[in-house]
């Protein structure tokens, strides 16, 4: 069953579209992960999904539930987590915990048992009743997780739910994600940056890029696709890199800090990235070649190039709070 279903949803913004025509379908129980650049859609579309922001044309629903039609419904079996911090500062954890439960209802005895058992999956436990305010901010980001299971939801919302957390941190909630996606019966969406993160967590990727999505499917499916190997080139001049293109062999060429040739068997064509480099003159001052990650898949869809992407909902939502017109 399609916990998540998404119709040629859209959003413009004035004649920028920011989610253009996306057609998702998300099962239940599976940890999804929506990645792209900065300005592609991600935090749009998440925006439609959680009922922050309407489509301008299509559909999306969740549980069957149109986000459009019933935001209230939908709003009672989501649970998300902000990539700003939304807690209150000045409370304790445990009591930011009980005021969230009070907002969505949740039976007040049955929350306290759910609030204990919550923080002791995040290990806040013994820190339940400190402010919030003394927090760091890896605690601060756990509090939030277990703040935004309190009602049981059907579906998590993740957005970029580590970044700016400390290696060991991040670990920390990669554990947390993995055993709620094994024990609560949950979806979960995730936004994020870290490519390591979307294939150490999710079972499926979909790649946004300019509203749309470019790659969709298993990390391990879509870093097969790319090819088997690649190999990293330091060239003397990197303004010849272009004519790697041109070999039958050598499947993409990208231009970064290094050369990156994307190959079918690099054990095999290794010689002949050197031969080729040698009857043109092309000197390679060091090579490196390895097996593709999804940040390669990444690159390799989107590009390397720097692009000046218009803001999406996430951008536009700050700007109007700034100027004292959110409505």
């Amino acid at each position: 069953m399609h916990v998540i279903e998404t119709v040629n949803l859209t959003r413009k913004f004035g004649e920028v579209v920011a989610v253009d025509n996306l057609n998702l379908q998300i099962e239940g129980g599976e940890v999804f992960g929506l990645l792209g650049p900065n300005g592609a859609g991600k935090s749009t579309t998440l925006n439609m999904l959680c009922t922050i922001l309407k489509p301008s044309s299509g559909s999306a629903s969740i549980n069957s539930l149109d986000v459009e039609k019933k935001p209230h419904e939908v709003r009672q079996i989501i649970g998300i987590v902000f990539q700003d911090q939304s807690l209150d500062n000045r409370l304790t954890g445990m009591e930011n915990m009980e005021m969230h439960a009070e907002l969505y209802g949740v039976d007040r005895k049955l929350a306290k048992d759910r609030i204990s058992e919550l923080l002791r999956l995040v290990e806040l436990d013994t820190r339940a009743n400190e402010i919030v305010k003394n927090y760091s901010g890896g605690m601060r980001r756990r509090l939030e997780l277990a703040r935004g299971l309190i009602h049981h939801p059907k579906v998590l919302f993740l957005d970029e739910p580590t970044i700016g957390l400390d290696p060991q941190t991040r670990a920390k909630i990669w554990d947390y994600v993995q055993r709620l996606s094994d024990e609560e019966d949950i979806t979960i969406i995730l936004t994020t940056h870290y490519m390591d993160e979307a294939q150490m967590l999710c079972d499926r990727v979909g790649i946004i890029d300019r509203g749309k999505i470019v790659a969709l499917g298993a990390p391990k499916d879509l870093i097969r696709e790319i090819g088997e190997d690649v190999a990293a080139l330091d060239i003397e001049d990197k303004s010849r890199a272009k004519e790697f293109e041109s070999a039958g062999f050598v499947k993409k060429v990208s231009v970064g800090q290094k050369v990156m040739l994307v190959l079918e068997d690099g054990a095999r064509t290794i010689p002949k990235v050197f031969d080729f480099a040698a009857e043109r003159n092309i000197k390679i001052l060091s090579v490196e070649v390895r097996t593709p990650t999804l940040n390669d898949v990444f690159l390799h869809k989107v590009g390397r190039e720097l692009r000046e992407e218009h803001g999406d909902g996430k951008d536009r939502m700050r700007m109007r709070m700034r100027r004292g017109d959110a409505r």
